[in-house]
């Protein structure tokens, strides 16, 4: 798992670095809202920008510049895509935090058990442009497959129903509705289940009255769960690590330095949340529990590196990636050890 790191020539001549602000919960965007990033790059005066994402374009006057400096935080399906076009990022943690993953029906459909999803109607997203902008139909089939596999059924005991995908755009309170238009066409009678995961999904369904059929954070097994968000990988562009490593490091302390302030703070944390994911505080604490605030902390663990590799088998057969992708390969341990050892000699100084 582990790949050596080249010695390089520090920050010098860097004067910006851009996180991804995903709507998801993230130890950076934490650090980031908590000015934490903001201070700790300012020392080298490296301004901090924050790129908002849904779809893979990112917003930038020189995107290449910005690709090189870059670290993300966010979906696997982008970033398992990015990789397997070729894209030199490498990843530097991963983590893992269940986001109300479900599968909503109907009050009047009565699924109690999974193997009551037999023969009903599910709606599934379309294709986006790519196969990499195609996240809500990945993450819609691999939901849905992982909850008929807790029955004993496959995708051949359903029916799919395709709906138009939905469009790339900017995150927005609205364009994060537009994601889950599934549960539109579930509550009209048009299908009879719809996946959903995280806080806009789950304020979406309530406001439309529909209820959970099948709730998979209630499983004890992880496995069915694995997901776009399950588990979740930073990564930065080999540039960074080549020439910036200490940079790296940077960008690794103040996110677990975040994970730590979470842990101790969760009413604090949800108000942030609530912020980061576009949604409002009922929606994050209907779709982020079991003490979710103690659980933002990245790790390289081998549970979480087989659960992407899990992911990725799922997404090369299903074709959403052009070429399969070798997540050991893709894996830099270095940084993130190297920031751990260090943690961990201080706080056995104190």
């Amino acid at each position: 798992m582990s790949n050596s790191v080249a010695h390089k020539d520090g920050p010098a001549g860097l004067d910006s670095i851009w996180v991804t602000r995903c709507p998801v919960p993230a130890a950076s965007g934490v650090a980031c809202a908590k000015g934490w990033m903001t201070e700790a790059f300012g020392r080298d005066r490296i301004t901090v920008k924050r790129v908002l994402e849904l779809g893979l374009n990112l917003v930038a006057s020189d995107p290449e510049n910005q690709a090189r400096h870059l670290f993300r935080e966010g979906g696997n399906i982008q970033a398992l895509a990015a990789r397997a076009l070729g894209t030199p990022t490498r990843i530097i943690g991963l983590t893992w935090i269940d986001e109300r993953q479900a599968i909503m029906v109907r009050p009047d459909v009565g699924v109690l058990d999974p193997a009551d999803l037999k023969g009903l109607r599910f709606a599934l997203p379309g294709y986006g442009r790519t196969r990499g902008e195609s996240i809500a139909r990945g993450m819609a089939l691999h939901g849905i497959k992982s909850a008929l596999a807790l029955g004993g059924l496959t995708l051949d005991d359903i029916q799919m129903t395709e709906f138009p995908a939905p469009p790339v755009e900017q995150a927005s309170v609205e364009g994060m509705r537009r994601l889950w238009l599934g549960l539109e066409w579930l509550a009209s009678g048009r299908v009879d289940a719809v996946y959903v995961k995280g806080a806009a999904g789950a304020e979406a369904a309530q406001r439309l009255g529909l209820e959970i059929g099948i709730d998979l954070d209630a499983y004890p097994s992880r496995l069915a769960r694995v997901n776009n968000g399950t588990p979740r990988p930073i990564v930065v562009h080999q540039h960074m690590i080549d020439h910036h490593p200490q940079l790296v490091e940077r960008f690794l302390e103040q996110s677990l330095r975040a994970a730590d302030w979470a842990a101790a703070h969760p009413v604090e944390l949800n108000a942030i949340i609530a912020q980061e994911t576009l949604s409002g505080i009922d929606g994050v604490e209907a779709a982020y529990r079991n003490n979710f605030h103690r659980a933002l902390h990245p790790d390289l663990s081998d549970e979480r590196v087989e659960m992407l590799k899990i992911q990725a088998r799922f997404l090369w057969l299903h074709g959403f990636l052009e070429q399969p992708v070798d997540v050991e390969e893709w894996i830099c341990s270095e940084p993130l050890t190297t920031v751990l050892e260090r943690r961990a000699k201080r706080a056995c100084s104190l």
